[in-house]
């Protein structure tokens, strides 16, 4: 990795924190170990020190600089088995299973994606953070799904502009409590963190915009089949936006309480069925499919 990066601050990044958004890019670590940088500054915005939150305008220009060799915390490859859609010297899109936690944390370290990546590619590759090595986007540890990662730094911030600029599309398939009456429709309710419980997320005034479209593909007299477009990609979006509208993700221990019910499935019924974006070195438009899994098939037909 550079001694010193410099980028400037697009106007899609506009209104975000500064320690978010540098995380988000996943050049540097998690959010709390760039909050860490900026403490002990290797972080500056237009010249000056910084602040984690510090509210981003367009044009300013952020300077990260000898930013020390990351620490693995006992990161270490592992044969866990990777359900490979696509490889190619840029990208490695993969079907990740249900269970799978994409990155370590405190308490968490083995047993990863991240792990399965070290394996896979013999160690970290070089320009990566070898704690998110490529990961630009990413799943809840219990959704199944699509997950397209990065193979070298360039790769990973090209798709790091196309998600922030909203040129990836995304589709998804659930499982929700109840008859969802309209055919189609979108929610449009900005989320925020959960004042009371700060792990969660909540639909609250002042939080970001957040926007998901949505087509019932079956009923029953419990539960409808969806497939989810989300416009944007705030943290546990679908999960949050199907719960405020009533209809909560089943087997959604976080959000669907209250409606617990005895279901054949061990996790929230949430698959990342599509991804559409631009291939960053030959530009074409690659489209990415991962079948819905037998657990979500066999409610469909409860």
């Amino acid at each position: 990795m550079p001694d010193r990066e410099e980028i400037r601050v697009d106007p899609h990044d506009a209104r975000q924190r500064l320690d978010r958004y540098l995380a988000a890019r996943g050049r540097w670590g998690s959010r709390s170990q760039v909050q860490r940088l900026i403490a002990e500054g290797h972080v500056r915005i237009d010249g000056q020190p910084a602040k984690p939150g510090l509210t981003l305008r367009p044009g300013q220009l952020i300077e990260v600089r000898n930013v020390p060799a990351p620490v693995t915390a006992g990161v270490e490859p592992e044969p866990i088995a990777l359900d490979v859609l696509f490889e190619d010297a840029w990208l490695l899109v993969i079907n990740k299973p249900a269970g799978l936690v994409v990155h370590p944390a405190p308490g968490h370290w083995q047993g990863t994606l991240v792990s399965a990546l070290l394996y896979h590619w013999q160690g970290t590759r070089p320009g990566l953070d070898s704690l998110r090595p490529g990961i630009v986007h990413r799943l809840d540890k219990d959704t199944s799904g699509v997950l397209v990662i990065a193979k070298d730094a360039a790769t990973l911030t090209a798709l790091a502009a196309q998600f922030r600029a909203r040129e990836v599309e995304k589709r998804y398939v659930a499982c929700v409590w109840g008859r969802v009456r309209r055919d189609s429709g979108t929610i449009s309710a900005p989320i925020g963190r959960n004042p009371v419980h700060r792990k969660r997320m909540a639909v609250r005034s002042g939080g970001r915009e957040a926007m998901t479209y949505y087509e019932v593909v079956w009923r029953s007299d419990t539960m409808s089949g969806l497939r989810l477009f989300p416009k944007t990609g705030r943290t546990h979006q679908l999960r949050v936006h199907l719960a405020a509208i009533g209809h909560p993700i089943v087997g959604d221990a976080v959000y669907g309480r209250g409606r617990a019910r005895p279901v054949p499935i061990a996790r929230h019924a949430l698959h990342a069925e599509q991804i559409t974006v631009c291939h960053p070195h030959t530009g074409e438009r690659m489209r990415f499919t991962a079948t819905v899994p037998q657990d979500l098939r066999i409610l469909s037909r409860l």
